[in-house]
């Protein structure tokens, strides 16, 4: 683990015992690169993340999947996938809001700690979707970060901690052209979090004067 990580208050109990990355890749979960994934804020109406001087990190929602939800089940196993999807593209996100100054990176997450799925199911049609539709979103942290619901997962109890389970609200009944809007905020050490901030600011994608000094940094 990482420095940041390492110095981090937590109970010697319930620090990961394993490689992020290393779950990452038997996950196939793809990473992008910093020329695709590291942009500049200019013309942007919103952040994709705000990274706070406390240690938390808050991600934006982003849409997945095709259809509405209702109570047919491959309709909720659509949604269901479409939410993995959208942890995947925003375990990819935190990945480069950590690491793209070279301050840190998904080792360093302490834990997640709160997720929101918004589920379109118009007229309410769908009793249970909503929270079905997004464990396709919060399993998938488990996964990645260790909880009881994880893949690598026995007994409900994952080997490699509980860095990944969150509280959750997941809410249907909305409409639209797509499936599921999920966002989370999760924790990594204060330490880490102000060191970015003072490197190149706490919003993500980089500021146009950040984006240039990162990669100039890279280039040296």
């Amino acid at each position: 683990m990482s420095k940041f990580y390492d110095e981090a208050l937590l109970p010697d109990e319930l620090r990961r015992n394993f490689d992020v990355y290393d779950r990452i890749r038997e996950l196939g979960i793809p990473m992008g690169s910093f020329d695709e994934d590291v942009v500049s804020l200019a013309g942007a109406g919103i952040a994709a993340t705000v990274v706070h001087e406390s240690g938390l990190v808050y991600l934006s929602g982003s849409s997945a999947g095709t259809y509405p939800m209702n109570d047919d089940a491959d309709r909720i196993e659509h949604g269901f996938q479409a939410a993995q999807d959208t942890a995947d593209r925003l375990i990819r996100r935190l990945h480069w809001t950590l690491s793209c100054g070279g301050e840190g990176d998904l080792n360093d997450v302490l834990y997640t700690v709160k997720a929101l799925g918004m589920v379109v199911s118009p007229g309410g049609g769908a009793s249970g979707a909503a929270p079905a539709v997004t464990n396709g979103f919060s399993f998938r942290w488990h996964s990645v970060f260790g909880g009881p619901r994880s893949d690598y997962a026995k007994d409900g109890i994952d080997p490699g901690g509980f860095a990944g389970i969150h509280a959750r609200s997941a809410m249907g009944g909305f409409d639209g052209k797509f499936s599921i809007e999920p966002e989370i905020i999760v924790a990594v050490p204060a330490a880490l979090t102000q060191q970015i901030i003072r490197n190149r600011g706490w919003v993500f994608p980089l500021p146009p004067v950040m984006l240039d000094k990162v990669k100039s940094t890279r280039d040296s």
